[in-house]
């Protein structure tokens, strides 16, 4: 008979995972979300980073972004065939397409929208009677010779124009082509003949044979120079009030008509544009774009065009411009995500090891008796490499596919390394974990008691120098500031180590503090609360660091998220002035502000007058004057909080008199003598219905000012600039745009006012201005949910209306400031979401230990009430530790990195605001929200794990009685 064959043992991996598969479970759910998330970020920095980057170049429109490669007209030395063979088409497009390759990469040309030709460099006057001329000045024509017309241009009238017979400087007259814009502007149509001057021969005719309308107007092909497609209007700067204009056009001639620039006076000259494929330019080649620019404009790009076309070619572009803009803008948003995603990433690097250390706890028997029966170290942390592998690998590549289908658009390579990072972190943590704790090998597990074990020398030298190491780099950034490198992003992170090294050491000290106090209380809840607390595990301060720098991440980005907010709010504010602004060139109907009032939504409508061209003292400069009434503007201000001023400080007559109003500049002293005898009159007139006047006794009345015995200057609230320089002692005259005059005097100084955001203002009652200038031109209002096309209804279409809603939406329409705005967001949120499940997962370390230790104490009577109460209160001290930690982290990240951030950048499209800088500071419920979920999350899971327990059978099979 044969030997018998061996019994085949099961393989160890199978045998684990069949063993424990709701853990195998959670750990890929755990490894393929997290890998999801690693991966997700790059790309989604990618994408909105990509978006800004197009915008800014769209913005810049093609006359800035393309590349213009010109070269002068060839030497008045060579013969007239050369100089004429130089400009013809075939010669241009071969330098064309030698100019093309020293285009260097990434920078890319697309061909379509690139040009090249001939074009005069002067506009000279042109004598023909018939153009326009605005002022008398004739019209100026510009002379081009571009290639494609017919693929870029639709015939409207007429035909293309031609060039049958070869042409030369001597050519007497020639064909071209105009833009519908340009037609109709100059009057030309098809037939029309330009004469343009030319030095020592007769005028060159130029035939006008067809009208076009292009095709892509917007395009590169008609945009880098806007002239060829849209006539200008040109202002001389020429003093008075009606400067010299005239018109300035292009003529499109045939390319191969372009050597009769040459007997011309325009100084022709070559050139090649060639359009950037701004699709293809992406955010993370910025570093290599903004280079190869350079080097076109002045480096071997340069040179390598001189060789190919002429020794006196030049480039120019303002791409190199747009890109430096974008760069400016990334580079103050780029620190605050980056501060996110060290924060995110270290939180999920803590739940990442924080499971393997729950899976190795939980295996401490089994893999201690492994060690006792001989397995070597590397062989065991081998086997459960091999285990958590055969889980996080397959997990980690699902979740780098989710990434991938998630965020369509970025890079594929970082976000290959990033979920890569988590798979091994996840590989790795659970043998480690395992080596560390079975290094030695023994029989029984050792005591773990924060409260009463001292730690080990090997541990406090760890912990010091990683304490060194965390304050010495916060020192350094303090010292040096931000600037946007690594140690910056990781700064949050530094300060919740050196907080978690350090409440780990506080901890112990505060349970012996609470701990005789509570031993002498009625009731063993209290101290076993204590004791429990007591017992937590010594190797606590991954959990704590999580939560430290979960919640500092949040804080510091709600406070940032928050701050952005309020700049937006306050800018929209200054720049509205209320809630809604109604605003009209002339007074507005009387009724106006009661219609206003009606829709629905409006709390409250302020009328204010404004006349902008008023003049004090009959001087050269304007200062807004702004009639108000005083208890609505009053009202307005302490809502706004712009300039708040006491009505009664306004009320005119409030102060030293009523007024004195002066008409085409005499005054009226509110006296009036006849027959010798002087005597007090009572002025009155008709005003308009809806405004506020006032008699001589200083009450409102119907529109007018009355003079009376106590005339005198109106009290005025003025800006700080007009303060100081018409003084506060003296009353002065204020000259207004139809002619009267009014006194008024500065009684208070307000550095802004809701009605007008400029820095010059003189605020005075309404009640105190003439007829004419007392009448409303503008209505502010507040109120919530207004609708804009409601209150243009209502106010009248003359009349513009601005929303502050409306005006802070348009803040946050940038792709780079939202796109970061999201990413940013979506980082705390995950880091915040991985701060409660690293809470969670030290909460369940301990649930098996919990609930032996409700089941035996209840069959020693303790009630269901107190088992809820005993597992609170053990969970407290160290939420409370965490949550109080993290308040104060987050609060000395912030003001450690506040003087370096400035928030204008990510709060705003352009740096054209109403504010110039919105610096970071603490937000209260920022700072408390966080603190009070943790705190919030650990009592709810004690109570929901006594509720448990409680419900289980063998516990009501095990108490010994109950009563509540």
């Amino acid at each position: 008979m044969g030997r018998p064959s061996p019994r085949v043992v099961a393989p160890w991996v199978r045998t684990r995972l069949r063993a424990a598969p709701g853990a195998a479970v959670a750990l890929a759910v755990l490894v393929g979300l997290a890998a999801c998330l690693a991966g997700a970020f790059p790309r989604a920095v990618d994408r909105y980073e990509d978006a800004g980057l197009q915008r800014t170049l769209r913005q810049a429109r093609p006359e800035h972004t393309t590349v213009r490669v010109s070269a002068p007209q060839p030497d008045l030395g060579l013969p007239p065939e050369r100089r004429a063979a130089a400009l013809r088409p075939d010669a241009l497009e071969r330098q064309y397409e030698k100019v093309l390759g020293t285009v260097g990469s990434p920078l890319s040309v697309r061909r379509a929208q690139s040009a090249y030709g001939v074009a005069g460099t002067v506009s000279p006057a042109v004598p023909d009677p018939w153009l326009p001329r605005p002022t008398g000045l004739p019209a100026h024509i510009s002379l081009a010779a571009q290639n494609g017309l017919a693929d870029h241009a639709r015939v409207r009238t007429g035909r293309l124009p031609r060039a049958p017979h070869p042409v030369d400087a001597s050519t007497p007259e020639v064909e071209a082509a105009v833009t519908a814009a340009t037609a109709e502007a100059l009057r030309i149509k098809v037939g029309s003949v330009v004469h343009m001057p030319a030095p020592g021969r007769a005028p060159l005719a130029v035939r006008v044979t067809g009208i076009l309308v292009p095709r892509d107007p917007d395009g590169a092909y008609w945009s880098t120079v806007p002239l060829l497609r849209t006539p200008t209007l040109v202002t001389l700067p020429t003093p008075g009030p009606d400067p010299d204009k005239y018109w300035l056009g292009a003529l499109l001639l045939a390319p191969e008509a372009a050597p009769a620039l040459l007997g011309t006076s325009t100084n022709p000259a070559r050139y090649w544009h060639l359009a950037p494929a701004l699709r293809g330019l992406h955010a993370h080649d910025l570093d290599r774009l903004r280079p190869a620019v350079a080097a076109l404009e002045s480096g071997p790009g340069l040179q390598r065009a001189r060789a190919v076309t002429d020794d006196g070619t030049d480039i120019d572009t303002g791409l190199d411009d747009a890109l430096a803009s974008f760069s400016r803008l990334r580079s103050g948003i780029a620190p605050l995500v980056s501060v996110a995603a060290a924060g995110a990433a270290t939180v999920v690097a803590v739940v990442l090891l924080m499971t393997g250390g729950l899976a190795a706890d939980r295996r401490r028997a089994e893999l201690a008796l492994l060690r006792a029966r001989g397995a070597s170290l590397p062989g065991l942390a081998g086997r459960l490499l091999a285990e958590t592998a055969v889980i996080a690998v397959p997990a980690g590549a699902v979740g780098l596919a989710g990434s991938l289908l998630v965020v369509p658009a970025g890079r594929v390579v970082p976000a290959v390394l990033s979920a890569l990072a988590v798979t091994l972190a996840a590989c790795a943590a659970l043998p480690l974990r395992a080596a560390l704790a079975h290094r030695a090998v023994r029989l029984t597990a050792p005591r773990e008691d924060i409260a009463s074990v001292r730690p080990s020398r090997r541990r406090t030298v760890a912990e010091l120098t990683l304490l060194v190491l965390a304050a010495g780099a916060v020192a350094t950034l303090r010292r040096r500031g931000t600037t946007g490198d690594q140690l910056t992003a990781v700064a949050p992170v530094l300060v919740g180590v050196i907080a978690a090294l350090v409440l780990l050491r506080v901890y112990p000290l505060l349970l012996r503090r609470l701990s005789g106090p509570a031993g002498r209380l009625r009731g063993a809840v209290g101290h076993l609360s204590l004791a429990r607390a007591g017992r937590t595990q010594g190797s606590a301060v991954l959990p704590l660091l999580a939560l430290l720098t979960a919640l500092t991440t949040a804080a510091f980005g709600g406070s940032v998220l928050a701050g952005v907010a309020e700049a937006r709010d306050r800018a929209a504010l200054l720049t509205v002035g209320a809630d809604a602004r109604a605003d009209a060139g002339a007074p507005l109907p009387a009724d106006a502000p009661a219609r206003a009032r009606s829709v629905p939504g409006v709390r409250a409508v302020t009328p204010v007058s404004i006349a902008y061209g008023a003049k004090p003292e009959d001087g050269e400069n304007a200062v807004p004057l702004l009639g108000v009434d005083p208890q609505g503007y009053g009202a307005l201000t302490a809502y706004t909080g712009l300039g708040t001023l006491p009505a009664a400080r306004l009320t005119a007559g409030g102060q030293t008199g009523t007024g004195r109003l002066t008409a085409g500049g005499h005054s009226s002293s509110g006296h009036l003598a006849g027959g010798g005898h002087s005597r007090t009159a009572r002025v009155t007139a008709k005003a308009h219905p809806g405004t506020a006047s006032l008699t001589t006794e200083g009450r409102p009345g119907t529109g007018h000012l009355a003079g009376d015995d106590r005339s005198g200057p109106l009290p005025a609230v003025a800006s700080p600039s007009v303060a100081s320089s018409y003084g506060t002692r003296r009353p002065f005259l204020v000259r207004l745009e139809d002619g009267s005059a009014v006194t008024v005097r500065i009684v208070l100084v307000r550095d802004r006012t809701p009605a007008v955001s400029g820095p010059d203002f003189l605020v005075v009652d309404r009640a105190g201005l003439p007829a004419p200038a007392s009448r409303p031109t503008t209505l502010l209002l507040t109120g919530d949910h207004m609708d804009a096309h409601a209150l243009r209804k209502a106010v009248g279409g003359s009349a513009a209306v601005r929303l502050r809603a409306e005006e802070r939406a348009r803040y946050a329409d940038s792709p780079l400031q939202s796109g970061a705005e999201h990413v940013y967001t979506a980082a705390v949120a995950a880091g915040a979401g991985f701060a409660v499940l690293a809470l969670l997962l030290s909460l369940l370390r301990a649930a098996p230990e919990r609930s032996a230790l409700l089941a035996r104490l209840r069959t020693m009577g303790l009630t269901r009430a107190e088992s809820r109460r005993l597992l609170i209160l053990e969970s407290l001290p160290q939420a409370l530790l965490a949550a109080l930690g993290g308040t104060l982290t987050g609060w000395t990240a912030i003001r450690l990195l506040a003087p370096g951030i400035d928030l204008t950048t990510v709060a705003f499209p352009t740096a054209q605001t109403p504010l110039t800088e919105t610096r970071l500071h603490p937000d209260t419920w920022s700072l408390l929200l966080p603190a009070l979920a943790v705190v919030t999350v650990a009592v709810g899971v004690a109570a929901l794990q006594a509720w448990w327990t409680g419900r289980r059978g063998s516990v009501t099979e095990l108490r010994a009685g109950d009563g509540r």
